[in-house]
């Protein structure tokens, strides 16, 4: 793919073009596939410690006296549960119950919440929140004054350690600490909430000073055998530990029901929500399609949109992302297909170029590492 001359740029764009990295253009954005290999940084992610530019995701922040109200309205999951230092998955509904997108809220304060989005979903998420507001939250789109790089693998803690005093120890899953100083840089917000099946951390700063910590974490992690990752093993590492991409397991056609992220719809909650009565009435009688895991059984690596059939030969479904696991070694993926042929265990197959090859449901993730 030839390097795209109109995009979005992040804050490391300068840092890519005097390395030579090849870019391509992804959501509207200029982004690196690689560093120096898929296979390689994904190795490094689950052995040692792998940095990732997201400096691309959205970043807009609620706030007032209605922010809570407002999000427990716009949101699936339950808010008002949520405490200053937490960050909650959720999801952001259609009234049909399709996906605006799944996003991750962190609470900052009482009255004041930050939201982060993917990036291709920026500005419809802003718009629909915007158009839902009533004009009682404060909205800001604050996307372009924030930088965001990911340290993700078992060596993060190591390495993170030699940049910062903050209590990393004390940042439980889901949580994060504000306004502390990593490698002379202040105000940083460090959350541990992770899209790579490690554990690992990730780094809200304001942008200019994005490749300045980049350049810090990738030399305090050369003795850790640090590597910077692209685009390539963010996805091969999700898809191992299971986790849905919007545009693939979720989507304005796949709800968050089928998606199996029912553990963030709280349809229960004293709030109504956008989507709250389309998503109660899938509860009750069961999402007529699921998205599920399958490991091939016969040479062959699937690809989103590839064909999935029954063993009888009725199309039941569609890969909605596969690859050949580099920690597995053998194909997996995840498919969207009929409920009735969604059972743990059932014999499918899928087309790859004209042939049908053998493969069958298993369980996510693929992949889960050692506590």
């Amino acid at each position: 793919m030839s390097e795209p001359t109109k995009g979005k740029r992040t804050p490391l764009f300068e840092y890519y073009k005097e390395n030579g990295v090849k870019l391509i253009d992804f959501g509207g954005w200029e982004m690196p596939i690689q560093f120096s290999g898929i296979l390689a940084e994904h190795e490094a992610v689950r052995e040692r410690a792998g940095l990732f530019d997201c400096s691309h995701m959205g970043e807009i922040t609620i706030s007032g006296g209605e922010a809570e109200s407002y999000l427990n309205r716009l949101l699936t999951n339950d808010v008002s549960v949520m405490t200053i230092g937490k960050a909650q998955y959720n999801i952001m509904c259609y009234p049909d119950g399709g996906a605006v997108d799944d996003v991750i809220l962190f609470k900052l304060d009482k009255e004041s919440y930050l939201l982060v989005c993917n990036a291709s979903n920026t500005d419809k998420v802003y718009a629909w929140m915007q158009e839902k507001n009533g004009s009682k939250a404060i909205l800001k789109n604050v996307s372009d004054s924030i930088g965001l790089l990911a340290l993700q693998g078992p060596a993060a803690i190591k390495i993170l350690k030699e940049l910062t005093d903050a209590d990393l120890d004390a940042i439980g899953n889901y949580h994060f600490i504000e306004d502390q100083e990593v490698a002379g840089i202040p105000h940083v917000l460090i959350s541990r909430t992770g899209y790579t099946g490690e554990d690992g951390f990730e780094l809200y700063l304001a942008s200019e000073q994005t490749a300045i910590l980049w350049g810090k974490l990738l030399a305090a992690g050369e003795a850790f055998g640090v590597l910077p990752c692209g685009l390539g093993s963010r996805d091969t590492l999700r898809l191992e530990s299971g986790m849905p991409l919007y545009g693939h397991e979720l989507s304005e056609e796949i709800t968050p029901l089928a998606a199996g992220l029912g553990f963030a719809v709280k349809t229960k909650k004293a709030s109504d929500f956008i989507g709250k009565a389309a998503l109660t009435a899938i509860c009750e009688n069961g999402p007529t399609e699921k998205i599920i895991g399958f490991e091939a059984t016969e040479r062959g690596i699937p690809r989103e949109s590839y064909k999935v059939f029954s063993l009888e030969g009725e199309e039941i479904g569609i890969v909605t992302s596969g690859t050949q696991s580099p920690t597995l070694k053998k194909s997996i993926g995840m498919a969207l297909v009929k409920s009735e042929a969604a059972a743990i265990g059932t014999k499918i197959q899928i087309e790859i170029r004209n042939k049908r090859i053998q493969a069958t449901i298993i369980p996510k993730p693929f992949y889960k590492r050692a506590k």
